[in-house]
């Protein structure tokens, strides 16, 4: 088999190229489908197969029988209606052994923007259960991703790489707390209601803003949000008439357009008369419309505007960081054993049907021995020899075989598989 993952990230693609490959999580189902499709058509088979997608990177992992990094390349660029040569300049193309490096650091947090954050882990195990649901999931990415968690737990339980590390929630904290003197007096958006959002609120409450409003599609769930820290609830559609009112904006939603226009903007400015607005865009793709941040009064950041405030402690972390490669390193070389194994299960299995075969064979001849009244002793002795020369027979016939260069290769193969007493 062969392994192979294909992807781009904070560091290889810049956002609105990003944006072009993010799957929500109702569409991996479908997409995945649709990519095994198009190996079938070109290759006919389906390959196994998963999708990771988050804000910072798309990830595509396969494993069949041929290596199918090109043709992977061209599907995804299609999908994202790019060229593939367009694509390839910002995508990593990695196989076996590099595939399953980099699934390990990934897990581990090594690969992300936030350095040991513990999110990736969990949509990493959303990924897999995607896959797991859709049907692409096989033995090989099965193995290769349970392996890659217990490397990410034996990670973050041996060394410090998460340590100190601080979240993309936090990051927008600080960077309110430097626009605004008192985060107690200002009043705070949220726009979604997800994991993103309810991490960013979690934040920002903690400073315990005069206001907290979710704005989400579905009232229910922004409901619940709110319940959680004391606030209000709008509909996603009342959102340009009231954003006027809020001195922090942040938006994490999975749409697939910009949902907060440059004149929504420009209007809730007029309203505020020209008071600063500080807002956060955390969507891949994006959920605020990239010119907002040429006005004058607004302070837009997206993911990877964050960037810089999520590297502070980096250097600290070096070291750990070194113990983390040493134990995915270990992860790596032993997940490429197994998949070496994996070449002699058809041996094996032909093998112990063989020997099953003879078993039977000399049990049922045993049997009839016993049913005619023979003497115990006898029969299990015949049993024994009659196995034994079963078992024997082969190498006995190749050591008599007329050619020397044959039998020699035969007495080595037997005194290493016969006569050594210990292995």
């Amino acid at each position: 088999m062969a392994v192979w993952a294909l992807g781009i990230n904070h560091t290889t693609a810049p956002l609105d190229l990003r944006g072009r490959f993010a799957f929500a999580v109702d569409q991996i189902g479908p997409t995945l489908h649709s990519l095994r499709e198009s190996f079938a058509t070109r290759v006919g088979r389906h390959p196994e197969a998963a999708i990771l997608s988050t804000c910072n990177r798309t990830e595509i992992y396969c494993a069949a029988q041929k290596l199918e990094l090109d043709s992977t390349l061209e599907w995804l660029a299609q999908s994202g209606g790019v060229s593939p040569a367009q694509l390839r300049n910002h995508a990593y193309l990695l196989r076996d052994g590099q595939a399953a490096r980099h699934a390990f650091r990934v897990a581990s947090g090594l690969d992300s923007m936030v350095l040991g954050e513990a999110q990736i882990l969990g949509q990493l195990k959303d990924a897999v259960r995607a896959a797991d649901e859709a049907g692409a999931l096989g033995t090989t990415l099965n193995q290769l991703f349970q392996r890659s968690f217990a490397v990410a737990k034996e990670v973050r339980t041996s060394t410090e790489v998460g340590a100190h590390s601080i979240s993309m929630a936090a990051a927008a904290v600080r960077l309110a707390g430097q626009l605004f003197e008192d985060l107690s007096q200002v009043r705070v958006l949220f726009v979604g209601a997800g994991e993103m959002i309810e991490l960013a609120a979690t934040h920002f409450a903690a400073r315990n803003p005069r206001a907290i409003a979710v704005a989400n599609r579905t009232l229910e769930r922004g409901e619940k949000l709110a319940a959680r820290f004391g606030g209000q609830v709008m509909r996603l559609a009342d959102l340009p008439g009231r954003l006027g009112e809020f001195d922090i904006v942040v938006s994490s939603t999975a749409s697939q357009l910009p949902i907060i226009g440059l004149g929504a903007v420009e209007r809730a400015l007029k309203a505020r008369r020209h008071r600063p607005m500080f807002m956060v865009d955390l969507a891949v793709p994006r959920d605020i419309e990239p010119e907002v941040k040429a006005l004058e009064d607004v302070y837009l950041y997206t993911v990877d505007d964050l960037a810089h405030v999520v590297q502070t402690g980096h250097a600290s972390r070096q070291a750990a960081v070194a113990q983390a490669e040493a134990i995915i390193d270990a992860g790596v070389q032993s997940f490429l054993h197994w998949m070496d194994q994996r070449h002699a299960v058809p041996l094996i299995r032909q093998l112990q049907a063989q020997a099953d075969e003879w078993r039977t064979h000399e049990i049922a001849r045993a049997r009839r021995q016993l049913a005619r009244g023979a003497d115990v002793d006898t029969v299990l002795e015949a049993l024994s020899r009659g196995l034994t020369q079963k078992l024997l027979h082969g190498a006995m016939a190749e050591l008599h075989a007329g050619d020397a260069e044959a039998r020699e290769r035969a007495s080595a193969a037997i005194e290493h598989f016969f006569l050594r007493k210990e292995r």
